[in-house]
């Protein structure tokens, strides 16, 4: 009981001025019931399920092309891969679900236009989600609930209806931070667009304009195949990291402790720990190791653009992983 009570102080005094309702929107909700009887009847979304076909279909002929591709173009593939991954980690997770430091104006636009090279929604629906994915964690209520399988965790939950616990726990969560973001509220706006020139166009013709790459090249690694890995690595974060790994600190829990998934998505892996920790800004006891998200908030800090990094005291690391953990907890 001390150990969780002292958690509970941890949790108030190393959260700054993040607003009550923000906290509680991303912690468990031990009182929410599955209704009982039948589950509702799954509707397939066919455009989806084309489009992402088509897409891996896609990625998977763009792979056949990167021989042909420059080493210019490569290495622009990469730095995309990383952008438009920090839109993810450092931007819709890290700050904007969980508010777990905050960002100047400046780091928030960028950000913005890295969620948007993403293309993973825009940032209010996923962070909503995203919300009501750690408050009904594998339940019905849970967009990419694990307990249905690794395929519906994974990519299977975009190519069906919601279930209507979903809708209805999204709709009652307290989300006024994400409406009273102008960044947020622009990107929303204009998403489509934002997303045609971020996601597609510029990973296109930068290539083609500044070296001369052809334009099918282009095309198909740095916007498609690039697209497509950093969606499978976010997926993944839903999919294996809640279902292969240590549970150091909660094994009551499904989220597991994955450090090939730490590595595809640039510090997301750590899912065991973050589940237990939702407000920590680093996701992990471990810093920069195998955490790249990690690494460039600390650099924004350094130079003035973010502040405000929440995180967890090793006492409460400590006293958490004897309390609830599997035995597997170790530092370093």
């Amino acid at each position: 009981m001390r150990s969780a009570a002292l958690e509970k102080k941890q949790h108030r005094s190393k959260n700054g001025d993040v607003h009550p309702e923000a906290i509680r929107e991303d912690e468990f909700d031990h009182t929410y019931r599955e209704k009982e009887g039948p589950k509702p009847a799954k509707i397939i979304v066919w455009k989806n399920v084309i489009l992402m076909t088509l897409l891996h279909l896609s990625a998977v002929y763009a792979i056949f092309l990167i021989p042909s591709a420059s080493a210019l173009t490569l290495l622009w593939s990469m730095l995309c891969f990383f952008i438009s991954a920090l839109g993810i980690t450092a931007g819709a997770h890290r700050l904007w679900s969980h508010r777990t430091y905050k960002a100047s104006l400046p780091l928030r636009i960028f950000l913005g236009v890295a969620n948007s090279m993403a293309f993973q929604n825009d940032i209010f629906e996923w962070a909503r989600d995203h919300r009501v994915h750690h408050k009904y964690s594998e339940t019905d209520a849970d967009p990419h609930n694990a307990v249905r399988g690794f395929f519906f965790a994974h990519i299977g939950w975009l190519l069906v209806r919601k279930h209507p616990d979903v809708i209805e726990k999204g709709r009652k969560l307290n989300v006024s931070d994400l409406l009273a973001d102008e960044v947020v509220q622009f990107q929303r706006k204009y998403y489509k667009q934002s997303v045609l020139l971020a996601c597609f166009l510029i990973p296109t013709f930068v290539p083609w304009y500044m070296w001369g790459e052809s334009l099918w090249v282009a095309y198909f690694i740095p916007a498609v195949l690039r697209y497509t890995l950093v969606l499978n690595a976010t997926w993944l974060v839903n999919s294996a990291a809640h279902m292969w790994g240590n549970r150091p600190y909660d094994n009551t829990i499904n989220p597991r402790e994955n450090k090939y998934v730490a590595f595809g998505a640039i510090g997301e892996g750590f899912h065991n720990y973050h589940h237990s920790f939702p407000y920590d800004y680093a996701t992990s006891e471990f810093g920069c190791k195998l955490n790249l998200t990690t690494c460039f908030i600390d650099l924004m800090c350094y130079l003035g653009l973010a502040t405000d990094r929440k995180m967890v005291s090793r006492e409460v690391i400590l006293a958490r992983a004897q309390r609830t953990g599997d035995g597997s907890h170790r530092s370093g």
